[in-house]
């Protein structure tokens, strides 16, 4: 049984390499991370375990195909940290009827049934958000994807993240990437309040344009969490 947080959408995917795109988002439930600006405790934290729901994958895909109604388009695989429980029947029932899955994770858990995704986001935290990377179970990720379109997404709050975030890049130069200011509005525990700050974030958003180009690094793909200018912090969007 796979725990779920939300089945949603079709919605735009908000950010990555995917950005844009009429997608259905499959939340799960739980995380082996507690990054300090999380925006989806209620998928994370273990005190909301009795909101998610207990699914077999069969259910899972029947709910995902009476949302797009039967067309095929991507599902996003999100958390917490998905790579926690085995989806690989999700995607097998989905692929079978053309739908096309992508997956964005920490890069902490690597589960062979990666190579199937299309592209696996793989998101390592920066300082700020209080953990550390494994490189080896990184490196493993990498190397469960195969052939599988993989891409790198970084998350940057401050000019440490920033300095990381380029380190970072350069032990993967291989794979795409994608860099994007941080939200720094945690989300209220009431779910009507979805503001944030979107001053900030524009103001953040070009300083990371400004920093990027002025240092001549121009092999990330700078964007903004699209979701977030749209919706705010607003839950199933």
């Amino acid at each position: 049984m796979l725990r779920i947080t939300e089945i949603f959408g079709p919605t735009i995917q908000g950010e990555g390499a995917v950005i844009g795109a009429p997608t259905v988002f499959v939340r799960a439930g739980g995380c082996d991370y507690r990054c300090s600006w999380c925006d989806s405790l209620h998928a994370v934290d273990t005190e909301h375990r009795h909101t998610w729901a207990k699914m077999d994958s069969a259910d899972v895909f029947a709910e995902v195909e009476r949302l797009s109604g039967g067309t095929p388009l991507t599902v996003s695989l999100s958390g917490g940290n998905p790579a926690i429980q085995d989806f690989s029947d999700v995607i097998a029932l989905g692929k079978s009827k053309g739908y096309d899955f992508a997956l964005e994770t920490q890069g902490s858990i690597a589960r062979e049934w990666f190579s199937e995704l299309a592209p696996l986001i793989l998101s390592p935290k920066p300082p700020s958000s209080g953990h550390v990377v494994d490189w080896d179970k990184f490196d493993a990720c990498v190397k469960a994807a195969g052939e599988a379109e993989t891409v790198l997404k970084i998350v940057i709050f401050d000019d440490t993240d920033y300095a990381w975030a380029k380190d970072a890049a350069a032990r993967y130069p291989q794979l795409p990437l994608y860099i994007q200011p941080g939200n720094h509005t945690p989300p209220s525990a009431d779910e009507d309040d979805a503001a944030v700050d979107m001053d900030g974030i524009m103001d953040r958003y070009e300083w990371l344009i400004d920093k990027t180009l002025a240092d001549k690094w121009y092999s990330p793909k700078i964007l903004p969490q699209l979701h977030v200018l749209i919706w705010g912090n607003k839950r199933g969007v």
